[in-house]
């Protein structure tokens, strides 16, 4: 029986891995305060809590964004 190198074979998707709080925000484009804030106000988007450690999901992030995302509403020409 043959054992496969993790190292060698490439997962499904490393986006899917948990992520912490820092490169969340950095994705975000924001700072991780504005994340703990919004997290202790039950606002922003969807976490993990192992213990004391935050994580988050990468497929949060994006429907996060999803969600706040606005269209300007273009003034009628008449």
């Amino acid at each position: 029986m043959q054992v496969e190198n993790s190292h060698t074979t490439a997962s499904p998707s490393q986006d899917s891995d948990p992520m912490t709080e820092h490169k969340a925000a950095t994705r975000l484009g924001l700072k991780v305060a504005t994340l703990r804030a919004w997290r202790h106000q039950g606002k922003g988007p969807a976490f993990l809590r192992f213990g004391r450690a935050i994580r988050y999901l990468a497929s949060d992030l994006d429907d996060f964004m999803r969600t706040n995302r606005h269209q300007p509403i273009s003034e009628s020409i008449g």
